[in-house]
């Protein structure tokens, strides 16, 4: 007789089948296109060039037993500066918040958006205050796709973000402003980044999606579980960038050392040293879900419904005590987490049932999800 595993303690192989997911989006070298937003094609053209030179460098140092014999020398020591120098910032989490840019009054409006009496008048000097945001909103209202929500002339552009807010309207703000946050907190303009970025960024929004269709088949208000299972990746973003911008300094600076010395064989092992996305996944593993909650209540929002969550989510020992809400949003990450890894055949059958059971999905929840368009966030 099967023995069921539902809302238990979380066993060993729900937490394999979960962390194979994250390794894959920052690990695994599979490419992936965009998902709903062009990325900067200069960044991928770069990205493309690097590894192509990494590939070259490492093929012609491999054949020379002294050349591999530096560069393993090499790579590793700057790994392990890279890694040290990650490990120390990650044990201070003020400094993430302070070198990543994050404001309290981004988290702020995302808190605002969650109030059933919010007003434009209210959100409008918030968003004002995040340049980004305002630049985001308005090339939003001014694209193609919301052209029937100005007037029908369509040469006019909006340029005044109070008058893009009135267009938008309060309801669309909800959706929107959560999502634009998340897609700012993502590395960017990193080479070594890109793919990472891309497959997180995917994983996010179907997140997203599935929490809106769980909400909705529950009856619960969708912004908290959708702002929420955006949120979940907020650290894992914060890291991600961290460990970028670390890797490219200390990278930048060996090299520049390398090319004063005018010591080739140095340089070369500098240049094909990859970043190190095997220690930045255990990284992540290890802090991602904790610093979720624990840099919002450095940022004076303890008391907030989304910390909340994440605190439970980062608590989860038992599926079946976690709250309505909470529950939803883990559901909702479980599901994108199977069909990521589906897509990749990284899961089987057996794997997949293991996962629905330990997350209680009903019948009538799978067969909701089953009809969701997972490949299109519709923001308007």
């Amino acid at each position: 007789m099967a023995i069921s595993i539902a809302g238990g303690v979380r066993p060993g192989k729900v937490i394999e089948i979960e962390r194979r997911l994250y390794n894959q989006i920052i690990v695994g070298k599979q490419p992936v296109s965009s998902m709903l937003d062009a990325f900067n094609t200069e960044i991928e053209e770069s990205a493309t060039k690097l590894d192509i030179e990494r590939k070259a460098l490492k093929l012609r140092i491999e054949k020379q037993v002294q050349e591999r014999h530096i560069y393993l020398n090499v790579a590793n020591h700057l790994t392990l500066t890279v890694n040290n120098a990650i490990e120390h910032q990650l044990a201070i989490p003020q400094s993430i918040i302070d070198s990543c840019g994050i404001t309290e009054s981004q988290i702020l409006l995302l808190d605002l958006l969650l109030s059933a009496d919010l007003n434009l008048n209210r959100l409008r000097p918030i968003i004002e205050d995040n340049s980004w945001l305002c630049r985001d909103l308005i090339n939003l209202i001014n694209s193609p796709s919301s052209r029937h929500r100005r007037p029908k002339n369509s040469d006019v552009q909006v340029t005044d973000i109070k008058l893009a807010l009135n267009y938008i309207g309060l309801e669309n703000l909800r959706l929107l402003i959560p999502y634009f946050c998340l897609r700012n907190w993502l590395p960017s303009g990193n080479a070594n980044l890109l793919w990472i970025t891309r497959k997180l960024w995917r994983y996010s929004i179907m997140s997203a999606i599935a929490a809106q269709a769980l909400a909705a088949l529950h009856h619960k208000d969708p912004s908290l579980t959708y702002t929420c299972s955006l949120m979940y990746q907020f650290a894992t973003s914060m890291i991600l960038s961290q460990s970028g911008r670390t890797f490219d300094k200390t990278w930048g600076t060996w090299l520049r050392e390398a090319s004063q010395s005018r010591d080739k064989q140095v340089y070369d092992a500098i240049m094909a040293t990859d970043f190190p996305a095997e220690s930045i996944f255990e990284q992540v593993m290890q802090h991602g879900h904790t610093l979720n909650w624990k840099l919002l209540n450095l940022l004076k929002f303890e008391d907030s419904a989304i910390t909340r969550v994440l605190k439970e989510l980062d608590h989860d020992y038992h599926f079946s005590e976690l709250s309505p809400d909470a529950a939803i949003v883990a559901k909702a990450s479980c599901y994108a987490k199977v069909l990521l890894l589906e897509e990749q055949q990284l899961i089987d059958p057996q794997e997949k049932r293991i996962m629905f059971d330990y997350y209680e999905f009903s019948a009538q929840e799978l067969l909701r999800l089953k009809a969701q368009n997972f490949r299109k966030l519709d923001l308007l």
